[in-house]
């Protein structure tokens, strides 16, 4: 006889678009992951460069414009409202705000009988408001590490501590795997793609989108003591320069040409290596300004075997005091920071021996709180 945790789910995830980011990459996992495991994965978003990964996996999309803040927007809770009714949805998975809202209205207008479950994940530390709160309505709240589940137990004192369960981020650790230190060949391809990146001196990484919040001003400083001290320090920050961002990326070349650092460090799109961008670094930075939810620089670099340095807030410092205790320094103290890069590159410690955070444990605990509302 096959029990409701055995049946087959239908589960529908909603987000703003499928471009680049951590919302991003979750909903695609936990798609692949209900392929593999025989349920219907079905997507809502209005498509992005992920679209064909997606696609690619066995995963169904819906091209509905849910992300933008308009009050026209809400005319998709009848087309959201049609799909949940004509897939038979066991789950509704909400990633964020908007979306959520849409989700909302849609299931309240469906009778009980045929009204999927609905489930909400934290990604983020959204300032806390009204239009906000929506992401603690699920029936279970997905909070991505306990720096999360802490942040909205303590602005939303309404909520039921129970329904909020923490799944942390996890990641393909195959994909990270653990290089020797130093990495000299790694060391040397990047260079001779980048040659502002080439010496004997140590290479520091702050992967992060070019915005303000990852601290990319922060980085350069540091860079610039390091150097000051005669360390022929480098620094790569892949993901800095992206189209849109132009007036953020003059900023940190004048600020460059301030510090006197413009040859030792390199402003560059996005990189698809990622793994051997950690390998060919002997120090990775964290340094958003605002806390992160999670974290998941921290535990691929620390996969691959590379020390990490940030600021201990947020997921990242919960990480890092877990992980690797001396990489975690007090928020915007440069001082300290700069003691702490010296010592780190001075004397790396030891990587931890096993990454708990996979993605294999990620999906695994998704689909089984999937499988708890569904019963």
């Amino acid at each position: 006889m096959t029990t409701s945790v055995d049946r087959k789910m239908t589960v529908v995830q909603l987000l703003p678009a499928l471009e680049a980011g951590g919302v991003e990459r979750s909903t695609l996992e936990i798609a692949e992951a209900l392929v593999v495991a025989g349920h219907r994965a079905i997507v809502v978003s209005k498509g992005g460069r992920l679209l064909s990964q997606l696609e690619a996996i066995g995963a169904e999309h819906v091209a509905l414009d849910i992300g933008r803040k308009s009050p026209l927007t809400f005319r998709h809770v009848f087309a959201l409202r049609k799909l949940f009714a004509e897939t038979k949805a066991d789950i509704v998975h909400a990633r964020s705000r908007l979306p959520a809202w849409l989700a909302w209205f849609a299931l309240r207008g469906m009778p009980e009988a045929i009204r999927p479950r609905f489930a909400t994940t934290a990604h983020g530390l959204n300032s806390p408001s009204r239009y906000s709160a929506i992401m603690t309505r699920g029936e279970r709240v997905v909070c991505v590490s306990n720096s999360v589940r802490d942040y909205l137990l303590a602005h939303y004192p309404q909520v039921d501590p129970v329904k909020l369960v923490v799944i942390p981020r996890g990641i393909d650790t195959v994909r990270f795997p653990r290089s020797p230190w130093p990495d000299r060949e790694a060391r040397a391809r990047v260079a001779a793609q980048f040659p502002q990146l080439g010496g004997n001196g140590p290479l520091l990484l702050l992967p992060g989108r070019g915005t303000r919040l990852k601290g990319h001003a922060d980085a350069l400083q540091l860079l610039a003591r390091l150097r000051g001290d005669g360390l022929d320090a480098r620094l790569w920050m892949p993901g800095a320069r992206e189209a849109g961002r132009e007036a953020y990326i003059a900023e940190l070349e004048a600020l460059l040409q301030t510090l006197g650092i413009a040859g030792a460090v390199a402003m560059t799109p996005p990189t698809d290596a990622i793994a051997e961008a950690y390998a060919a670094s002997d120090l990775v930075l964290q340094l958003s300004r605002k806390p992160e939810a999670f974290g998941r620089t921290v535990v691929e670099a620390l996969s691959v075997g590379r020390a990490v340095l940030g600021w201990d807030h947020g997921g990242v410092g919960e990480l890092l005091h877990e992980l690797q205790p001396s990489g975690a320094v007090a928020p915007f103290d440069t001082d300290a920071l700069v003691a702490k890069a010296r010592t780190l590159l001075a004397q790396p410690p030891s990587p931890p021996a096993t990454i708990p955070y996979t993605l294999q444990a990620m999906q695994e605990a998704t689909l089984g709180r999937y499988a708890e509302l569904r019963c």
